[in-house]
């Protein structure tokens, strides 16, 4: 098979297309043929040497068919998307033509989208559903605050937040965003800023926040909560730099409620794929109550050209790559 192959950790040129053994399918995963795959901001960090762990092939999440599946779990030849459960990290993922997931993380689906606009949801949806509907509980008539909405995981939660009867405030670094933002279902919209609490006549009101801009803001999203309000960090658009000297009983407001999500937790008997009503949310894709197309979609050959476009922040949502 051929494979995209992370030679080294550094720049572009460390992605590599090379040929590799296919896959062995063993009991307890499946072999799936990649059609697509999404992009996202964790490979970069791999490629790079930032993130806790890195396989030699990357790739978190695709959409494919089943091959081989020696367990029995799916027939050959069903459509499916896979997520996380090791894929980049601590097993090749999915930047090749196969890739063989714990069959704990795949999904099977039934549904004529395109592949390009499939590979827009696995990871970004199954991602913000767990953030808003399990983390966050979030309720019709709440107020929610999404801090990096531009983001592939930002639209998605505001295209999911908005159909679940949530009034939305989101942040961009950029105000042309404002009107995207707002087609998405965004009530009000900001300029995201460290100091965002300061600046929202409603601050110590607001019920809960999805954060994505990471370790520079979440402090500041606390500030903005009600008491009794939750926040959920589920991004790092503002880098992995570690928080210094954080003392919460000097820093942390009382009576809030902060919570995590990483999405390397899916599949695990406490975060099962089953919760997720991913057959749901790819048929309202599919009807357009979810505005879920790719931004930009490369060419399996052209993945260096994809990662250049997610560090200079030209992604403006999710972009693909198809096989």
């Amino acid at each position: 098979m051929r494979a995209i192959v992370l030679k080294a950790f550094g720049g572009l040129e460390s992605l590599v297309i090379e040929n590799l053994a296919d896959p062995q399918p063993k009991p307890g995963s499946a072999v799936i043929q990649v059609r697509a795959f999404g992009i996202n901001h964790a490979e970069t960090h791999m490629r790079k040497g930032e993130w806790a762990e890195a396989a030699p092939v990357s790739g978190i999440e695709c959409v494919g068919v089943i091959k081989e599946c020696p367990g029995g779990e799916f027939v050959p030849g069903t459509k499916v998307v896979a997520f996380m459960g090791g894929l980049g990290r601590t097993i090749n993922g999915s930047y090749a033509e196969l890739t063989n997931p714990p069959v704990t993380n795949i999904i099977p689906i039934e549904t004529d989208m395109p592949w390009d606009e499939l590979a827009v949801l696995p990871e970004s949806y199954a991602t913000a559903w767990t953030c808003l509907l399990r983390n966050l509980e979030i309720k019709r008539g709440e107020t929610l605050v999404i801090r990096g909405a531009t983001s592939a995981l930002g639209r998605a939660a505001l295209n999911l937040a908005n159909n679940a009867g949530v009034k939305i405030l989101a942040t961009t670094r950029k105000k042309e965003r404002f009107d995207v933002l707002k087609e998405l279902g965004a009530e009000r919209c900001e300029l995201e800023s460290p100091d965002l609490s300061t600046r929202l006549a409603d601050s110590k009101q607001i019920d809960a926040v999805l954060d994505l801009v990471g370790n520079t803001t979440f402090m500041d999203s606390l500030r903005i909560l009600r008491r009794g309000g939750r926040m959920c960090l589920a991004g790092w658009l503002g880098g992995l730099d570690p928080v210094n000297n954080f003392n919460p009983l000097l820093q942390m407001p009382s009576g809030v409620y902060f919570t995590f999500l990483g999405s390397f937790v899916f599949g695990t008997p406490q975060f099962p794929v089953s919760d997720i009503p991913m057959q749901e949310i790819v048929d309202k894709a599919a009807k357009g109550i979810f505005k879920a197309k790719p931004s930009k979609v490369f060419k399996f050959d052209n993945i260096r050209d994809a990662h250049e476009a997610m560090e200079s922040n030209q992604a403006n949502g999710k972009m693909v790559v198809v096989i």
